[in-house]
């Protein structure tokens, strides 16, 4: 009698500790961060027909080009695995690769716009719709991942959780966060005359 008694107490005192949910939970962060990746693949797979469809316009900027074939190759340089996530400065790395690739990708679509036979060539219209629906998902993708982490970490820092977290080594894992937070928290300057 007794010893059953002491395995309904052990078993009720773990009810509470969270270690299913750390599993549950971990498991969802890692499915989600698959998710960014899998897009972040997307759109470094678009790169090379981009570039290619763009290269045939004969005046076209050459630096711009040669920005975002550097900025795809270091993006895709840099090996991803789950432990990635538990790695701040790893993940740091990894992120400010995708973020330069974004950026190059951006710039080349505004400098494209000056061109009007890359404007007209429907292999340009749609791989610009393909990026721009990557570049979605892209956002969909991180802002899942954002949740899944945000949930994870509140379990971890959470009473009575916390104590499974020391105890297994559950550390609070890193989010995204935006590499020039001070530039885009600036208001946008716009003069419609300049000419």
């Amino acid at each position: 009698m007794k010893r059953w008694f002491l395995i309904l107490l052990t078993a009720l005192s773990l009810t509470g500790c969270g270690y299913n949910d750390f599993q549950r939970l971990d498991e969802q962060t890692k499915s989600a961060w698959s998710e960014v990746l899998n897009q972040y693949q997307r759109r470094a797979d678009l790169v090379p027909n981009i570039v290619a469809t763009v290269k045939g316009e004969a005046a076209f900027e050459q630096e711009t080009l040669t920005k975002v074939i550097e900025a795809r190759a270091r993006a895709t340089s840099i090996q991803v695995t789950p432990e990635t996530l538990n790695d701040p400065a790893a993940f740091s790395k990894f992120q400010a690769a995708q973020g330069e690739l974004g950026s190059a990708l951006s710039r080349l679509m505004v400098v494209a716009e000056q061109y009007p036979n890359l404007k007209a060539n429907q292999g340009f219209s749609d791989l610009r719709v393909q990026l721009e629906g990557t570049e979605n998902r892209v956002t969909v993708a991180r802002n899942r991942y954002i949740q899944a982490v945000q949930e994870y970490n509140v379990l971890a820092r959470s009473f009575p959780s916390n104590l499974t977290a020391m105890v297994f080594s559950y550390a609070p894992k890193a989010s995204f966060t935006v590499q020039n937070e001070a530039a885009i928290s600036a208001p946008p300057v716009v003069d419609f005359n300049k000419k």
